[in-house]
């Protein structure tokens, strides 16, 4: 089957959305599909075409930005051409160009799936309270238009008021999860290079510094932890310098996190291989979001498979790792106090919160997910959709 994957980033770009819609991609080609990711050429470094890991890649060159979206005036015409060569489409939310996707799909008789990865809650700004009306209303057309939607939990389905008139064609397919086990020296000397001594509280946050990912709510938190925890730290893996409309967040929360000194380190994007080796280097993760626009968090699982428990708030969908896992605790969103009460707890804890999951590998393999992706596609194509 040929399938065509629409997205606004894509890799090496980083975000949860690409690194899901990234590992559906690859478990579609494993399964003998071929695969082709529509995408913006959001830095113009990047090349028109490309194939990373088997994935052709197809991106549009960006006109301008506008926030964290971008308008791609040639869009449309790329989208024509390979819509109308493909087998099938999958299309991932938010997207501005969403509908006109899944509009085409739906006129030339191509299984479109949409898959809504999250609601977007724009920050305040006379921007932001026009472009989140206006994108909403794109993203309920695509689901309309679509032959089926996907989200990845029922708890986020039954919760998010936009989803319920699609229940009828809804599918609830968790993310892809991947992750390697860390050799112990690697490990070792990772602990070593940083300077993490065997009693230290190593606090782990990993993610794109965005300001729904409540970032200095664990500088809240952070506060009152070293009261009790001296030794405690933060190490932050991920993209926090020049990120894509958070220019003003991070000049915030440079003043914020400056107190800390050398216990509030940020490491940067980490190599994939060396994913593991931080997981498992951590006494445990935070993942203090604030909003709908976190609506699963793959790192979670993430740490889960590396023997590493997690504290996160307790929001739909974002609950469900430790809820199904019993391999944390959840807190309010926002509520700084209450994730330093469970910081500390789930530390003293941590043994009896280290348990073996063996299914959790099972049930996010990227392989599998490909595959009840593929079933949909194939029931559609049965059902000739018109």
């Amino acid at each position: 089957m040929n399938i065509l994957m629409a997205l606004t980033y894509f890799r090496p770009h980083i975000s949860g959305l690409t690194i899901a819609v990234e590992r559906l991609a690859r478990g579609l080609t494993e399964r003998g599909h071929h695969v082709t990711v529509l995408t913006s050429r959001y830095d113009r470094r990047l090349p028109q075409r490309e194939i990373r890991e088997g994935v052709q890649l197809e991106r549009v060159p960006v006109l301008c930005r506008v926030g964290k979206g971008v308008i791609m005036p040639a869009f449309g015409l790329t989208a024509t051409r390979l819509i109308r060569q493909c087998d099938a489409l999958s299309i991932h939310l938010p997207q501005l160009d969403s509908a006109g996707l899944a509009l085409r799909g739906r006129a030339w008789r191509k299984p479109t799936i949409v898959t809504h990865h999250c609601q977007l809650s724009l920050p305040a700004g006379a921007l932001h309270r026009i472009a989140e009306p206006v994108l909403t209303a794109v993203h309920h057309l695509a689901c309309h238009a679509a032959h089926a939607v996907v989200t990845h939990t029922d708890d986020y389905a039954m919760h998010t008021p936009f989803l319920r008139p699609f229940a009828a064609k809804l599918h609830i397919i968790p993310p892809a999860v991947c992750m390697a086990t860390a050799a112990p020296e690697a490990v070792v000397a990772f602990r070593r290079r940083h300077q993490l001594d065997e009693h230290d509280l190593v606090i782990g946050m990993c993610g794109r510094l965005a300001a729904e990912k409540g970032v200095e709510v664990l500088a809240g938190a952070l506060r009152r932890v070293l009261q009790a925890q001296p030794r405690a730290r933060v190490l932050y893996a991920g993209e926090h310098l020049n990120v894509f409309g958070e220019e003003g967040y991070s000049r915030r929360l440079a003043t914020l996190l400056g107190p800390f000194g050398d216990r509030w380190r940020f490491l940067g994007v980490l190599p994939e291989d060396e994913l593991p080796v931080f997981f498992s280097a951590l006494s445990l993760l935070v993942m203090p979001s604030l909003n709908s626009t976190e609506a699963f968090g793959m790192v979670q699982v993430e740490a889960m498979l590396c023997g590493v428990p997690v504290v996160a708030s307790d929001l739909p969908g974002v609950r469900q790792p430790i809820l199904s896992s019993g391999m944390g605790r959840l807190v309010p969103p926002g509520d700084d106090r209450a994730l330093a009460e469970a910081i500390l707890d789930v530390a003293a804890r941590r043994p009896q919160l280290v348990k073996a999951k063996p299914n959790l590998a099972e049930e996010f393999n990227p392989h599998a997910i490909a595959g009840r992706y593929e079933r949909i596609f194939a029931e559609l194509a049965a059902r000739r959709p018109a």
